[in-house]
């Protein structure tokens, strides 16, 4: 079976992390079947929403403990003279560091479905996602600090936007653990729910952004992105060049035709 499982239902794209016996820790399998799902996800325009999940027990571990304990693939050891630390790069920028740069060019909504144990890399893999919608029995932590690496995948940049730069760097620091309600005090987390309630809430969450006029919900994503890196002369220029595209569309008309008529919209 493949360490990651990828369909498409209703218009919603699912992302499933498949190696519950290894907590989901990433694989090379793993990592090359997310970049093709996460293309495909950017080209289709069936898909609408996504959503991000671990199957078994947690969401991910991160990084793979045998792999480097056994010096294969991006942790081969420093004896290996195929190894070099310019090696080490290259193998991060082609593989891992791919998914954060491809979900930067996807401006559909994606959601991360966690649960359990989301650490390291795992955790990364959810702050790229727009929303983390958790099960209360959720534990975070970036752990780098105990293997003594670093957050190669980008979560040096995520997590200050999240928690601020002084939370980020204890966190870092320190591999402190959260569950799930520190986590939502935090900012790591949107939402919290029940365990049992996970896979339906988070589906219905999915399915309402689905229903929305699609061009506004992706133009209000590229909006919200955009302005982290202009001023607001630039970001209110960016808005209402987009407003003027969508008051042209027949989303436009319908949403304004259904509050007068009083009914519920129905955006194709």
């Amino acid at each position: 079976m493949s360490d990651l499982l990828f369909e498409v239902k209703e218009h919603v794209a699912t992302i499933t992390l498949n190696r519950p016996d290894a907590y989901n820790a990433f694989s090379e399998e793993m990592i090359n079947y997310w970049i093709k799902a996460l293309e495909e996800v950017r080209d289709n325009d069936d898909i609408r929403v996504v959503i991000v999940k671990g199957n078994g027990k947690a969401f991910c571990a991160g990084g793979d403990i045998k792999a480097m304990q056994n010096g294969e693939g991006f942790y081969k050891s420093e004896n290996d003279i195929t190894s070099t630390g310019l090696a080490r790069k290259n193998s991060l920028w082609k593989n891992i560091q791919r998914i954060p740069l491809l979900l930067e060019e996807i401006d559909k909504p994606v959601i991360a479905q966690v649960h359990g144990f989301a650490m390291g890399a795992g955790l990364d893999m959810a702050l790229m996602c727009d929303i983390r919608i958790a099960s209360e029995n959720t534990k975070v932590a970036e752990s780098y600090i105990n293997v003594a690496i670093v957050p190669g995948d980008g979560g040096a940049y995520y997590l200050p936007k999240l928690v601020g730069k002084d939370h980020a760097l204890d966190m870092l620091w320190n591999a402190r653990i959260y569950n799930a309600e520190d986590a939502k005090s935090l900012g790591i987390l949107t939402f919290v729910v029940p365990h049992e309630e996970l896979d339906q809430y988070v589906w219905n969450y999915a399915k309402e952004l689905s229903a929305r006029p699609q061009t506004a919900l992706r133009f209000i994503k590229r909006a919200v992105n955009q302005s982290e890196r202009m001023d607001l002369r630039s970001a209110l220029d960016y808005i209402s060049s987009q407003m003027a595209i969508v008051t042209e569309l027949p989303d436009f008309k319908e949403g304004v035709s259904a509050i007068a008529e009083k009914r519920k919209p129905n955006f194709e």
